[in-house]
C-alpha cells in the first residue's frame, strides 16, 4: 500500500506543479503581450493642445492621434476580419463609456449608420496588430484608457482602407461602404461637400443628378451600372 501512496502523492505533487506553472505562464504570456505590443516609443506622454482628430491606417493596423492636422501620437491595434470588416469612411466619436470584459476597459462610439462599431480595449491583448475583430478597433487597456481622456465626443475619425468595387444600385436612404465609396468619388470631383458617413442622403442625391446632368444622363438621383461606370467606380 505503501508504495501506492508514494506514487499517488508523486502524481499530485507533480500535477500541482504543472498547473502552478500553466498559470505562470499565461501570466507571463499577457506581460510579454502587453510588454511587445506596448504603444511605439519615443511619443508624448501629456495630452495634445490644439484641436485632435483621429485617422486609423487598416492595412497597416494603426491609429494616429492628430493634434492640429499633424500626427500627434500612434497606436498599434486590431482590426476587423476579412469576412467582418472594420467600416471605412469619416465619424466622428458618437459617446464614451467606461466598460470592463471582452471590450477592455474603455469604449468610444463611431457613429456608423449600419452598425455598433467603436474604438475600445480588450481582454485579448495578444490580438493588437491583428485582423482579428468583428470591425471595431481593438487598442491595449492602457492605450485606450489614455485615448479616452485625450479624444472628446464629436472628435473626427477618419477610417482608411481598400474599399471593394460596387456591384449593385445605389439610391436615396442606402447605407454602408459602397456608399461611402460613392461620396469619395463625388466629392473628388467637386459635386458633394461634408463628410463621407455611408449615408446616401439629400446632399448625396443633390450631387448624383448634378453629376448625372453633366454626363447627359436623366438626372434621376439612382446609381445604376451606367453611372457608376461614369463615376469610374
Amino acid at each position: 500500500m505503501r508504495p501506492l501512496l508514494i506514487r499517488n502523492s508523486l502524481f499530485f505533487s507533480v500535477l500541482g506543479v504543472l498547473l502552478i506553472s500553466l498559470v505562470i505562464a499565461s501570466v507571463g504570456l499577457d506581460y510579454w503581450d502587453e510588454l511587445e505590443l506596448a504603444a511605439i516609443p519615443n511619443q508624448p506622454m501629456e495630452a495634445p493642445k490644439g484641436k485632435v482628430s483621429i485617422v486609423i491606417k487598416i492595412p497597416a493596423r494603426l491609429l494616429e492621434l492628430h493634434n492640429d492636422g499633424k500626427i500627434y501620437k500612434q497606436y498599434r491595434v486590431a482590426v476587423g476580419k476579412g469576412d467582418t470588416p472594420s467600416p471605412i469612411g469619416e465619424w466622428v466619436v458618437a459617446w464614451k463609456s467606461y466598460r470592463d470584459g471582452v471590450f477592455g476597459t474603455r469604449y468610444l462610439a463611431l457613429n456608423v449608420p449600419w452598425g455598433g462599431y467603436g474604438i475600445h480595449g480588450t481582454n485579448q491583448p495578444w490580438s493588437i496588430g491583428h485582423f482579428a475583430s468583428h470591425g471595431c478597433i481593438r487598442m491595449r487597456n492602457k492605450d485606450v484608457e489614455e485615448l479616452f481622456q485625450w479624444v472628446p465626443i464629436g472628435t473626427p475619425v477618419r477610417i482608411e482602407g481598400q474599399i471593394n468595387p460596387i456591384r449593385h444600385i445605389l439610391k436615396m436612404q442606402s447605407m454602408g461602404p459602397d456608399v461611402v465609396q460613392l461620396q469619395v468619388k463625388l466629392r473628388t470631383l467637386g459635386y458633394l461637400e461634408g463628410r463621407a458617413d455611408g449615408f446616401f442622403n439629400s446632399d448625396t442625391d443633390v450631387a448624383v443628378k448634378r453629376f448625372q446632368h453633366d454626363k447627359g444622363l436623366k438626372p434621376t438621383g439612382v446609381v445604376d451600372r451606367k453611372t457608376l461606370d461614369l463615376l469610374g467606380l
